[in-house]
């Protein structure tokens, strides 16, 4: 176990810097559409609403049809074309059907050629947070090195730090791996 203060701080900073990495990874594969309606691919969209730039998810309800499509359903209808709009600029990929009441998203089935696109997404994303895992390594590595070259913290102290360290990153990187190995199964999943 470690004594010294700095060092169990520079363990818990890294250790929440990498969950952080992971958990933002796993919230930009929901954003990620894999052929079925997900709710999840509204989570970035805002609209105009008064003035104020308003998720769509906190202007309406967003609900699964037949697995699909996703209908929503605002709660002032006035914000129909607004919502359609920001849907339509949103880059989603998906083409918004306005019935004066509802906006429907039909989700096409995915191609195979599409499914290999999203799938080089989604390991370039998985790529991205391992670097961000590696950088955070780094920094945490430094801030041991000038702790001992300080002589604040002792040879075996700063052995066992890089050690925690390596283990926190390794850890890190493995649960990256799965996000990564799950999203891609369920896009190549017909």
């Amino acid at each position: 176990m470690i004594e010294n203060e700095q060092a169990e701080e520079i363990l818990l900073i890294l250790d929440d810097k990498l969950s952080k990495t992971v958990s933002v990874l796993k919230e930009e594969y929901t954003s990620v559409r894999a052929g079925r309606a997900n709710p999840h691919i509204l989570d970035k969209v805002t609209f105009d609403y008064y003035g104020a730039p308003t998720p769509v998810t906190q202007a309406a309800s967003v609900s699964v049809q037949e697995g699909r499509c996703l209908v929503i359903s605002p709660w002032d209808v006035s914000v129909l074309k607004a919502i359609e709009k920001a849907i339509q600029l949103s880059n989603i990929g998906i083409t918004p059907t306005n019935d004066g009441k509802v906006i429907r998203l039909v989700f096409p089935e995915l191609t195979e050629e599409r499914r290999r696109e999203l799938s080089k997404q989604i390991k370039k994303m998985g790529e991205d947070s391992k670097v961000a895992a590696r950088n955070n390594r780094r920094d945490a590595m430094d801030a041991i090195k000038k702790l001992k070259n300080d002589k604040t913290l002792s040879e075996d102290e700063a052995a066992l730090c890089e050690k925690e360290v390596e283990k926190a990153v390794a850890d890190a990187i493995s649960k990256i791996d799965g996000a990564v190995s799950a999203k891609e199964k369920e896009i190549m999943t017909v």
